[in-house]
């Protein structure tokens, strides 16, 4: 049989019981846009989280004090591990590949000024933080670039913080208290927004040697290290890690870089989209065992078709072939009818709620619908088999 032949037939049958077949292709349509639309928030959520950590950069790397396996933001509890100290933090700063260093100590203090008082994150860090976090100034200069003993009492305000204390008001050259001490605000960073439920802008910042004397400190919580762009962090964290033990004696911090936790991150999320995946694809099983009823129909309403095709020299796998085409023709339709329920919905949440990211990767759309075809193909191979197994003679005595 010719393949304009067998197409003809297949199409033939299909469009002879139009609703049955549209009910068909509608569960396999089902099914894939239930996969498009999960993945699609799936992969717009990874790639939300990914950007929120690479807004910082994605050279950036921790040392922390105590010796962990795992990573994550200091506590501020008291620790037995030995401090990092502003002396460890310059010695970094010498370092092969170090584009900038900075000290870090974090705490939560009350800020009183212009007559309103509220209390906010305090960060003690240096000339260099703008350079690692990739931060841009809204107005005035950030820390000047001196030492950390001799530090001046000079803060770099979040733009929320200024907001609730200031107003409109310049805040430049303002005088503010922190705890117990006096500082004069050199300086507003533009918005940040923002990163995992913490609010950056509303965060100030003073010298490191001076967060230490307002908390009481003789440590830093970590020390943040910019590496030169297209060096491996690896080798860097090396370096450092060199260096650290040279210093202490014996390996008693930890190296966080962020391309280990990115690549971490990734992993995770790309789990959790093969997973959402997964879900979806429970209807796809619902829409293939719909095809297998359909097709297995088909074969009894068409017995005599067939007897008649194998009477007048129809080969075995030329029916075969038949049954098996039309319940991947099926399937294949009912796959693009999927992909754009799927997109089409994506997109119309997406408009909805603007906040929910979403994204449907090409890879995704092709792999759906070669999942679809390759269900038709499964769950035509029954039928067709019974089909191209019927006896002519008994076939054509069904009538």
């Amino acid at each position: 049989m010719q393949f304009a032949d067998s197409l003809h037939l297949a199409t033939r049958a299909i469009t002879a019981q139009r609703l049955r077949s549209f009910l068909t292709l509608l569960g396999i349509a089902v099914g894939i846009a239930a996969v498009i639309l999960l993945t699609s928030i799936g992969e717009g959520i990874h790639r939300f989280v990914l950007g929120e950590f690479t807004q910082f950069g994605t050279n950036v790397i921790a040392v922390t004090p105590g010796k962990t396996r795992t990573g994550g933001a200091p506590s501020g509890l008291p620790s037995s591990a030995r401090p990092l100290s502003l002396d460890d933090a310059r010695a970094l700063e010498r370092l092969p590949n170090v584009v900038a260093v900075t000290p870090n100590v974090r705490g939560n203090a009350e800020l009183s000024a212009n007559g309103r008082t509220r209390r906010t994150l305090v960060s003690g860090v240096n000339a260099s933080l703008p350079t690692i976090y990739k931060s841009t100034l809204q107005s005035g200069r950030f820390l000047p670039d001196e030492d950390e003993s001799s530090a001046r009492a000079f803060v770099v305000l979040g733009p929320k913080v200024k907001e609730e204390l200031f107003g409109t008001a310049n805040a430049l050259g303002q005088r503010l208290r922190i705890g117990g001490l006096q500082f004069r605000v050199i300086g507003v960073l533009a918005p940040k927004g923002q990163f995992l439920g913490i609010d950056l802008d509303d965060t100030v910042f003073i010298p490191a040697a001076r967060a230490q004397e307002l908390f009481n400190r003789e440590g830093l919580d970590e020390i943040n290290i910019a590496a030169a762009e297209g060096v491996p962090s690896a080798s860097v964290a090396a370096a450092i890690r060199e260096r650290m033990i040279a210093r202490h004696g014996r390996e008693d911090f930890t190296i966080i870089t962020q391309e280990e936790m990115l690549k971490t991150l990734s992993n995770i999320l790309d789990v959790l989209t093969m997973a959402v995946g997964a879900l979806g694809g429970i209807s796809l099983l619902v829409g293939g065992v719909g095809i297998v009823t359909i097709m297995t129909i088909a074969v009894t309403e068409r017995t005599s078709e067939i007897g008649l095709l194998v009477a007048l020299g129809a080969r075995r796998h030329t029916v075969l072939t038949l049954f098996l085409g039309e319940a991947v023709a099926l399937s294949a339709l009912g796959g693009l009818l999927g992909l754009l329920l799927g997109i089409g919905l994506a997109q119309l949440i997406h408009l909805a709620a603007p906040s929910l990211p979403v994204h449907t990767p090409l890879n995704f759309v092709l792999l759906a619908e070669a999942v679809a075809v390759v269900i038709g193909l499964a769950a035509g191979v029954l039928p067709a088999r019974r089909a191209a197994g019927l006896d002519p003679v008994e076939a054509l005595r069904a009538e």
